[in-house]
This record gives structure tokens, C-alpha cells and sequence, in this order.
């Protein structure tokens, strides 16, 4: 009669677009880890990793054309300010370190698309390095706009000096310190901070545990409401030098009023972009955990990416600066519309 018969263990299958809510990977991904299968969280199915021939999910396209453009985007930006001569005030390049961040972000969506579809066989160490590379990146793009925020407020609060050879040197002593404490943010994965040997301990976002996430949400919470409060000051600052404007009848400062007025609305739409890209995805990481359905992760981590492409269109169409470079770089010529005004250090 033989052996007896068994039933074979029947494999689980990946529903094709949502993968292993319990096992995400480098960023939101609807792969799960490399040659892993778990059951998956919220009705998503079993991922085993996005293999040759495998599905690949719409929301990792989206992500990838997104970091496409992302680094696109970026890449002008910086390339108006390295060939512009005249672009080297302080201001420029604490936006020159916003683009370079958003430059990496995209840069590093691409490289976590292709970590996952692309390279075989699956390696440990590409997938940390992309996650270092994303954690570095939008770290980088958090501390830019935060120094931004401190730029204006210190050329409102210091005009006087604001333009002294000190404001550049320190400005760069700055963007240094800064991008050496975000790389080595961006090292930790590798450094043995990630979940790669305790899938239970995944944030929603793989490798990130969900302590390490929890941290980078609070401070990237705490940061906001720093940015908010140098803003309110701002704002208090400027009223009040458009007070003394008004009182003075000096309407021979009103360009600078008007310049002022400018800056202001420009950090406005930098800050609130900011919160609705980001606020909610933070908020989100903080309360959830990786057996929550992929989806909702995807739905919060395509519009937190997209504060990247966001931030070189509000320069390219309001800093009159970068206007003038890059039409003479496209058409060679300036439009009469531009006024010939001097550089202010209310301009954004």
C-alpha cells in the first residue's frame, strides 16, 4: 500500500497591489522583505518578495515616477545655483541644502524601487543602505526648512547685521553640523538599528523598528512646532516694522515692505505644504504598527513624498532671483517683467 498519504502544506499567496502589511520594507512597499513570508496584516495577503516575473504594486510606481521627478526637479534648482554666481547670499544656500535633501529623497525612492524589483539576488545590505539613504535624505529636508524658518527670523530680527561676512560663515558652520548629524541618522540602519532579524518589531516602514520610528515622528513633531513659533515671531516682527512703515510715512521703504510681505507668503506656503504633506503621516506612524494594512501607509507616504516635488516649484515661480537665472539659462533673455530691484533679505 506505500506511505500513507498527506496533504501538502498549501502555500499562501500575495495579493497582487497591497503585499505584507506585516513585513513592509525600506519604505512603503507592497514587496515585504527579501525572501520572507508572514501573514499579512488588515486582509493583505502573504508577500515572498517581489521576485522576477512578480507583481508590481501600482503604489511603488507611483512612489518611483514620484522620486523620478523629485530628483528632476531638485537636480534645476541646484544647477541654477552652482552656475549663478550672484546666488551665494545665505539664503540661497540654505535652499541649495533644501533642494540637495529633496535631490537624495528622490534619488532614494528610485533606488528603493530598484532594490526591490530589480536587484537579484536580494541583498540585506542594498535594502539598508536605500533606507539609510531615504532616513538621511527627508532628515536633511526637515532640518533645511527648519533653518530657513531661523534664516528669516534672524535677517527681520538682526537686519542690521544680517548681511555681515559672520552670517555667511556661520550659515555654512550650520548646514555642515547639520547634514553630519543626518547622515549619521541615515547610517543607523546599517549600524544594527533596524528589524531585519525581529520582523515583530517592524514599524510600518521596513527596517525601521517601530521605537526608532515613534522617535523620528516625536522629533519631527517637535521641530514643527519650533518652525511654527519662529513663525509666529515673524510674523509679529513684520507687522510691526510695517507698523512703523506706515506711522513714518517712509514709502521709500516700500519695497522692502513689500519684499518682506513676499517672504512671508512664500514661507507660508513652504510651511503649510510642509504640515498637510507630512502632520498626518507622522501622526499615522506614531498609532500604527505593521499589522495595519499597506494601503493606508501608501495613501499618507505618497503625499509626504510629494512635499518634495512641491518645494523647488514655490522658488522657481516666487523667488525673482532664481526666475532671472533660469530664463536666462532656457531662453537666454529676461522678460521686461522682471524689475531690476537689489536682493533683500526678506526674499525667499
Amino acid at each position: 500500500m506505500g506511505e500513507p498519504w498527506q496533504p501538502q502544506p498549501q502555500q499562501q499567496q500575495r495579493l497582487p497591489g497591497l503585499g505584507n502589511a506585516s513585513e513592509p520594507s525600506a519604505w512603503p512597499s507592497a514587496a515585504g522583505g527579501p525572501g520572507t513570508a508572514a501573514p499579512g496584516g488588515g486582509g493583505a495577503g502573504v508577500g515572498a518578495g517581489a521576485g522576477a516575473g512578480g507583481a508590481v504594486s501600482p503604489w511603488d510606481i507611483a512612489l518611483c515616477a514620484t522620486g523620478t521627478a523629485v530628483a528632476g526637479e531638485n537636480a534645476l534648482v541646484l544647477a541654477v545655483l552652482f552656475y549663478t554666481p550672484s546666488l551665494r547670499a545665505p539664503m540661497f544656500l540654505l535652499i541649495g541644502s533644501l533642494a540637495l535633501a529633496d535631490l537624495l529623497a528622490g534619488l532614494g525612492l528610485v533606488a528603493n524601487f530598484a532594490v526591490r524589483y530589480l536587484l537579484r539576488p536580494p541583498s540585506e545590505a542594498a535594502e539598508l543602505g536605500a533606507a539609510g539613504l531615504l532616513l538621511a535624505a527627508f532628515s536633511a529636508s526637515v532640518c533645511s526648512l527648519l533653518a530657513i524658518t531661523v534664516d528669516r527670523y534672524l535677517s527681520l530680527y538682526n537686519a542690521l547685521t544680517y548681511h555681515s561676512e559672520r552670517t555667511l560663515g556661520f550659515t555654512c558652520a550650520m548646514v555642515l553640523l547639520m547634514w553630519l548629524l543626518c547622515l549619521g541618522v541615515g547610517l543607523l540602519p546599517l549600524l544594527g538599528w533596524n528589524c531585519l532579524r525581529d520582523q515583530s518589531a517592524c514599524s510600518i516602514l521596513r527596517p525601521v523598528t517601530k521605537d526608532n520610528a515613534a522617535v523620528l515622528a516625536v522629533t519631527f513633531l517637535l521641530l514643527f512646532a519650533l518652525m511654527m513659533q519662529l513663525y509666529l515671531q515673524i510674523c509679529k516682527i513684520a507687522f510691526r516694522h510695517a507698523q512703523q512703515i506706515a506711522v513714518q510715512h517712509q514709502f521709500i521703504a516700500t519695497a522692502q515692505a513689500t519684499s518682506t510681505r513676499k517672504g512671508l507668503s512664500t514661507l507660508s506656503l513652504i510651511l503649510g505644504t510642509f504640515a498637510l504633506c507630512w502632520i498626518p503621516f507622522a501622526i499615522y506612524s506614531l498609532v500604527a504598527d505593521s499589522s495595519y494594512p499597506v494601503v493606508y501607509t501608501y495613501s499618507l507616504a505618497l503625499p509626504a513624498t510629494c512635499n518634495s516635488l512641491i518645494n523647488p516649484i514655490i522658488y522657481a515661480f516666487r523667488n525673482p532671483d532664481i526666475q532671472k537665472s533660469l530664463w536666462l539659462a532656457c531662453c537666454g533673455c529676461v522678460p521686461s517683467t522682471f524689475s531690476s530691484r537689489p536682493r533683500t533679505s526678506s526674499d525667499v
